[in-house]
């Protein structure tokens, strides 16, 4: 009698354990596959899906971009700067050649040997603005009808009367002497370093004026006196040739 019980339940337990087994391959069949199209599903999504940039790399542009906006800033700044600069220099040489100095280039020896063909240097502009001119100044005088420049040496004033006799010049009547001219040289002309001329009174604001060659020079012993108007500057000092670097009257 103990024994029929033992094998009914364990026959019961066997066909538990075997249906159990039935339902769970029954019931797993569709899960399997219910898993496997979603595992297919979430590959497809995530090859189709934006790839999100990670933040490193937006860390990355980001910099590049301020980098080349930094760049292109920069650039324009150091053209801006470069323009502005320009323009100072350009507003400072006008400012300079119209007012202060002025560059000239000595063409021809009339001034020979004080001055050499070729020389250049710059004029005082200033000076003359503000003292005018003095007996002896060289000048620089613009001949507007030919459109040239000439640098001569101022000999007589406004109002003065100026002649020549005998290789001396006379200003109203008085003797001049003239140290700036090179004895040496003169010399050389046996005595006729520079012809007479008839006495010249000049008006209120008339200069004559002689190139410091006598021989060679063409100036109001020709032209006849120069107008203050004709006159820009005053002065001389030479950058080249360094042989006569320096101030010739200022």
């Amino acid at each position: 009698m103990t024994n029929t019980p033992v094998r009914e339940t364990t026959e019961d337990l066997s066909f538990l354990a075997a249906t159990s087994v039935l339902e769970t391959l029954a019931e797993g069949t569709p899960a399997d596959e219910q898993a496997a199209n979603l595992s297919e599903t979430q590959v497809f999504e995530k090859l189709t899906e934006p790839k999100t940039p990670q933040p490193e790399k937006k860390e990355q542009e980001k910099t590049k971009g301020d980098e080349s906006r930094s760049f292109r800033s920069s650039a324009l700044r150091e053209v801006l700067l470069f323009f502005r600069d320009l323009a100072v220099c350009l507003a400072a040489v006008l400012l300079t050649v119209n007012f202060i100095l002025r560059p000239i280039q000595v063409k021809g020896s009339s001034m020979y040997p004080t001055l050499t063909n070729g020389a250049v240097g710059v004029s005082n502009l200033l000076g003359y603005r503000m003292d005018g001119i003095s007996r002896f100044d060289i000048v620089i005088i613009y001949m507007e009808d030919k459109n040239e420049y000439l640098v001569k040496r101022c000999i007589g004033l406004p109002g003065e009367t100026i002649h020549a006799a005998d290789g001396i010049v006379y200003i109203n009547g008085e003797p001049v002497d003239q140290e700036f001219l090179n004895t040496e040289y003169a010399e050389t002309f046996d005595g006729v370093f520079m012809g007479d001329f008839e006495p010249v009174t000049l008006g209120e604001d008339e200069y004559f004026c002689m190139g410091d060659n006598r021989p060679h020079s063409t100036d109001s012993r020709y032209y006849g006196p120069f107008s203050k108007d004709m006159i820009v500057s005053k002065g001389v000092f030479i950058l080249f040739p360094f042989s006569g670097f320096g101030v010739h009257t200022w």
